[in-house]
């Protein structure tokens, strides 16, 4: 295939991270390494810093931030994202019909965007593509294809929709069976541990051997939300 930007980042994800959804921790990683970069020497970039003060953060993100304890490049970027604001939100002339209506719109906008979430799903979306691509060409990466143990239910969603635009039908169909036959058997095997999870709170089954039953809960709501929030409680 011809080489793509992300091909290196998307075989690792499906080499080492087997034992969980690859997108997962494809995710993850962009993430990091995003609040890094932003916390970082980039964040005194002139058109960074205009961005930054144009589509903020989101609660997730300023809460990452905030844990990085990188306290003075957070409050510099804050400093620059405060001040910008202040020309910002106004509420004008006190005559006005309309008082609130530019700062209103202005905090609309504000709490729909995020810098770091704008940057993570830009290059997230073109793995998709390189996955799909991988699959349909690379005898390697479907020998790491089929080691992989499960996809979380919102990323095997979105990597059908882009493969079915990408490849052709008997690639997509070939890509489908084979994902598909990750899930279902994920989904299966997840509802048994949930099944023996509940029984075990019956004292009836205090015998009974956990087996892989006693993170079930944790790993179904990864498994239905791609949310790994839960690795870092």
């Amino acid at each position: 295939m011809k080489e793509h930007i992300y091909t290196i980042p998307v075989t690792e994800a499906f080499t080492n991270h087997s034992d969980q959804c690859p997108f997962c921790a494809l995710i993850a990683e962009l993430e990091k390494n995003e609040l890094e970069i932003i916390l970082g020497a980039s964040m005194m970039e002139p058109e960074i810093r205009s961005e930054t003060n144009r589509l903020g953060f989101c609660p997730r993100h300023f809460k990452k931030m905030f844990g990085m304890k990188n306290r003075l490049g957070l409050g510099l970027m804050l400093e620059s994202h405060l001040e910008s604001l202040k020309k910002d939100i106004k509420t004008g002339n006190i005559f006005s019909r309309d008082i609130a209506a530019k700062s209103v719109e202005r905090i609309e906008k504000l709490s729909e965007s995020c810098y770091v979430c704008d940057r993570i799903e830009d290059k997230f979306s073109k793995m998709f593509v390189t996955a799909a691509y991988l699959y349909n060409e690379e005898k390697d990466f479907r020998a790491s294809f089929e080691n992989l143990r499960y996809f979380c239910l919102p990323h095997y969603r979105q990597y059908m929709l882009v493969a079915k635009r990408v490849l052709d039908k008997e690639g997509y169909a070939e890509l489908v069976r084979a994902a598909n036959g990750k899930v279902t058997a994920y989904l299966d095997s997840l509802k048994d541990d949930v099944s023996l999870f509940c029984k075990k709170f019956d004292y009836r089954f205090d015998d009974l051997p956990w087996g892989e039953s006693k993170d079930s809960v944790e790993r179904s709501i990864k498994f239905l939300s791609g949310d790994n929030s839960l690795d870092n409680k």
